[in-house]
């Protein structure tokens, strides 16, 4: 390919927005065929594939660290993204740069025309992505790829891989019903289809109709399965800062990730990696506690600022709503609470703020963008179902300002309800606490101005 025949990073992101229009199509004939044009590029790559409803990025983010610090080249293939279109794929956690993308874009948008002048349907979004990241980390000889499931995991682009070393399961429960099914048995069985013969299935414990389908799923296989239950982790010391517990032979991990929940998507991560260790890969206990102590991942009850505490966490479905409100209630008992709160339109509203509602003060909504977007007065009005004082605002840096002004330093702000906004509020909220802190390096201890 001629360089000036490359697309600019610009062309690139309008071409991307052009490729919404082929919404969702669930299915392997259009990946398969994407691929095949060029030439298999995830054949020859081994896969971690990580499926589940929620704690599929942290995973995938404790994972990639550990094998990181043991010394190997990691891709990560994740989405949705907080900041940026490149952070979807990754190696060494450094997103694709702007010359790849473009030049792997072009690429994949000619490959895309020449499948529609031979009479096939045109790639999702999802698909290309899919297999551009393959070919990336094959270009950047990856030694291991860390892939997430976008919805489900049979009919998901990314089981079009066939090399996969472990598939691991993290929570399982209600989202998507309209794709994936109305029973918790039917969303499993789903997320379950991504296990494949020659592999190793390591799953969270949990309901047990979920443990029986991935069971039965991986007897069918021929494969072993090994079940992580979170009553397994002991000497557990809960933190806002950083947490400590203890699993199998390694005693006192710690990991700097809040949230009582990841402690089991910790011990899932170590499980994954001893999986690994068996199939011969050299990890050591070191790495493993230096993976998990760096470990981090964006808008999963991250705190942003603090006095007052400032959380972003994008609990969107049912199962995220209840282990966020039993994280605020394990560490903000009898604190004020005021959320900010926007969401996607096809979200489970009427479950989730049900469950959120109740412990806040103070309820802010803010609008989503996208064709899936939802209006901030028309989330305001689902809320007010569930709350007595509702606010709809015009912008998210109107609801930072306004959260910050009804806000004392014991005051709890929590924004959540997506991660498609987060990204946008983050930036804000840092932005405002660098301006703060400046002022007060300003100043001395009377208020006053400093004269040097």
């Amino acid at each position: 390919m001629k360089e000036q025949n490359v697309m600019t990073f610009h062309e690139v992101m309008d071409y991307i927005e052009e490729l919404k229009a082929y919404g969702s199509v669930p299915g392997l004939t259009n990946i398969q065929n994407l691929c095949t044009k060029l030439q298999m590029p995830q054949s020859g790559l081994k896969f971690v594939h990580i499926a589940g409803t929620n704690g599929k990025g942290s995973v995938l983010a404790f994972v990639s660290e550990i094998l990181k610090e043991a010394g190997y080249r990691v891709g990560r293939y994740l989405s949705p993204t907080i900041f940026e279109y490149r952070e979807r794929i990754q190696v060494n956690g450094r997103s694709i740069s702007k010359k790849d993308l473009c030049r792997m874009m072009t690429l994949m948008k000619n490959v895309c025309e020449e499948l529609v002048k031979e009479g096939q349907p045109h790639p999702t979004a999802f698909e290309i992505e899919t297999a551009m990241a393959f070919l990336y980390f094959k270009e950047k000889n990856c030694q291991i790829a860390l892939l997430e499931t976008g919805l489900g995991g049979l009919l998901d682009a990314t089981n079009v891989v066939e090399e996969t070393l472990i598939e691991v399961f993290t929570s399982i429960s209600f989202d998507h019903m309209g794709v994936l099914g109305k029973t918790l048995a039917e969303i499993a069985e789903n997320k379950a289809g991504i296990i494949k013969k020659g592999s190793v299935v390591v799953a969270l414990g949990q309901k047990e109709q979920v443990m029986q389908v991935i069971e039965r799923k991986a007897q069918s296989a021929g494969v072993p399965v090994y079940f992580v239950e979170p009553k397994e982790a002991e000497g557990v010391k809960h933190g806002l800062e950083k947490q400590v517990f203890s699993y199998k032979e390694y005693k006192n991990l710690m990991i700097t990730m809040a949230g009582s929940y990841q402690i089991e998507n910790a011990m899932l991560a170590v499980e994954t990696t001893d999986q690994l260790k068996k199939l011969g890969y050299e990890i050591t206990e070191k790495a493993v506690r230096a993976g998990l102590f760096k470990a981090f991942w964006p808008g999963r009850f991250q705190i942003i600022s603090k006095k007052p505490y400032f959380i972003a966490d994008g609990a969107h479905n049912r199962d995220g709503a209840l282990r966020l409100a039993e994280t605020i209630r394990f560490y903000f008992t009898n604190r004020r609470i005021i959320y900010i709160i926007g969401m996607l339109r096809d979200k489970e509203q009427e479950e989730i703020l049900k469950t959120l509602c109740p412990l806040a003060e103070l309820v802010l909504t803010v609008s989503t963008k996208g064709e899936r977007g939802f209006g901030a007065y028309e989330l305001a009005c689902v809320a007010k179902n569930y709350h007595d004082n509702v606010t709809a605002l015009d912008s998210v840096q109107e609801a930072v300002e306004l959260s910050y002004l009804l806000s004392d330093k014991d005051t709890v702000i929590i924004a959540c309800g997506s991660l498609s906004y987060l990204g946008e509020l983050i930036t804000i909220v840092e932005s405002l606490s660098v301006k703060k802190n400046r002022n007060q390096i300003g100043r001395d201890s009377h208020g006053k101005q400093r004269e040097d």
